[in-house]
C-alpha cells in the first residue's frame, strides 16, 4: 500500500490557482494586443496594394488611403497625411510608423511600436 501512495501524482490547489492566474493574464494580454496586430496587418495590406497600383501622385495615394480608412473602420492609428511616400527605382515606396499604447491596469501601460513599408 505504501508503494501505491508514493506513485500517485496530482495537482495541489496552489498549483492549480497559479496556473489559472497565468492563463488568465496571458488571455487578457492577448485580448488587448490582438486588435492592434490586426490593425497593423490591415494597414500593411493597404499600403502594399496602393504601392502596387499604377503610378499616382502623392496626394492621390494619401487620398486613396483615407478612403480605404473610411471603408475599414478598424484603422485609427494612421491617416493618409502620416504616410511617407517616396520613389525608389521607378517604384512607389510607402512608409509608415506609429506607436500604440495599451492601458493594462492602473498606471501600467504597454507601448508597441509599429513600422512598415510597401514591398
Amino acid at each position: 500500500m505504501k508503494g501505491a501512495l508514493a506513485s500517485q501524482r496530482g495537482l495541489a490547489l496552489f498549483g492549480l490557482l497559479s496556473r489559472a492566474l497565468l492563463v488568465g493574464i496571458a488571455g487578457y494580454l492577448l485580448v488587448q494586443i490582438l486588435p492592434t496586430v490586426f490593425e497593423a496587418r490591415t494597414i500593411q495590406a493597404i499600403v502594399d496594394r496602393l504601392a502596387a497600383a499604377p503610378a499616382a501622385t502623392v496626394p492621390e495615394i494619401r487620398s486613396a488611403f483615407d478612403r480605404q480608412r473610411q471603408i475599414d473602420l478598424g484603422i485609427v492609428s494612421v491617416r493618409g497625411a502620416d504616410l511617407v511616400i517616396t520613389k525608389e527605382d521607378d517604384h512607389v515606396v510607402i512608409r509608415y510608423a506609429y506607436d500604440k499604447e495599451i492601458e493594462l491596469f492602473g498606471p501600467v501601460r504597454l507601448l508597441i511600436k509599429y513600422a512598415g513599408r510597401s514591398k
